[in-house]
């Protein structure tokens, strides 16, 4: 660990967090370069393009701090890390086609510079590099749980692509969407962490719920910084979901709660996508007035109790403390 080992006092907040396993993540990012060696360079090319584009290595910490608190205190399975991180990228990758999205985090997407199909073909490539070395391990538990992730991701796309603009979805229709196509990679990187540190099966499956409701609790809190992120700090376009079509919990409630007539406009919005920064600012109001960002805060919130939970049965000490903290910054990324 980087500098003296940190103990359960000297965490109080995320950026306490990030330095205390910052020598665990920089070998993490380490492997993510080291294997992107592919002999097509335009695939390496625009891997580290995005790799390197400011994203956080939440999964990846999320898996060190799962089996330092199974007791793990080796090095060796670092490269899980790198391997979960390809397969988010990919993810990355086809989210911004299937989004026909221009920016990510504030830089011109992969897809602009070098158009769909080499963007899609790069994402393939990240999942089959990632299924190739986690398969060197020759351990059936990882590649169980990561293959069933990648399975519900992709499920997860397909039912997105189906949701798109068809605001009659329901709140537990999109919480299987939220579950399939973001929770999931957090639940198995938690899982496989606590397989690395030699949990029990019931261990491994309350560290997998737990990574399951973080994961749900993140997104759910990411649907409301589309309605109140602070663009430049945040990497994130106001309103940018909605633009696309997209119905996330916060509309959602909106529709259930609003006069019918308001109901009527903002769906033709949402179908035809014709939304300017004026119809912006009265739907964000609309939000406001009928409770709805609250409301979705709070259910991420339910989220992160209920993670809480399964983190109970887990002795006291520095990892345990670390995926507290971490819990809060799910749904708090002022820390």
């Amino acid at each position: 660990m980087s500098g003296n080992s940190p103990t359960v006092e000297n965490l109080t907040n995320m950026a306490d967090v990030w330095e205390a396993y910052r020598e665990e993540l920089g070998e993490v990012e380490a492997q993510v370069h080291k294997n992107l060696n592919s002999e097509a360079s335009l695939i390496n090319t625009i891997a580290n393009q995005i790799m390197v584009s400011g994203g956080k290595r939440i999964r990846p910490l999320l898996l060190i701090l799962s089996a330092r608190l199974c007791g793990y205190i080796q090095r060796e399975f670092l490269l899980l890390g790198s391997l979960i991180e390809y397969i988010h990228t990919a993810t990355l990758l086809h989210d911004d086609v299937l989004d026909e999205a221009d920016l990510r985090r504030g830089e011109k997407t992969a897809r602009c510079i070098w158009g769909n199909h080499a963007s899609i073909l790069v994402g393939d490539y990240l999942y089959s590099q990632a299924m190739t070395q986690i398969a060197s391990f020759h351990n059936h538990g990882f590649n169980e749980a990561l293959a069933d992730a990648c399975r519900k991701m992709t499920e997860g796309e397909v039912l997105q692509l189906c949701a798109n603009s068809r605001p009659e979805i329901t709140e537990p229709e999109y919480l299987q969407i939220v579950e399939y196509k973001t929770a999931t990679l957090v639940a198995a990187s938690c899982k496989i962490g606590a397989t690395v540190g030699g949990a029990t099966p019931a261990e491994q499956s309350a560290l997998y719920r737990f990574g399951l409701n973080l994961g749900m609790a993140f997104q759910l809190a990411d649907d409301c910084l589309d309605y109140l992120a602070d663009g430049a700090r945040l990497g994130k376009t106001l309103g940018k979901d909605i633009r696309q079509g997209m119905v996330t919990l916060p509309l959602l409630h909106l529709f259930q709660t609003c006069k019918d007539e308001d109901r009527t406009w903002i769906k033709s919005k949402v179908q035809s996508r014709d939304i300017d920064e004026k119809d912006l600012t009265t739907i964000i109001e609309y939000m406001h007035s009928h409770g709805s960002l609250t409301y979705a805060l709070g259910r991420a919130q339910e989220y992160i109790s209920a993670a809480s939970l399964d983190l109970e049965p887990f002795p006291n000490n520095t990892a345990k403390r670390a995926l507290e903290i971490v819990s809060g910054y799910m749904v708090n990324r002022d820390q």
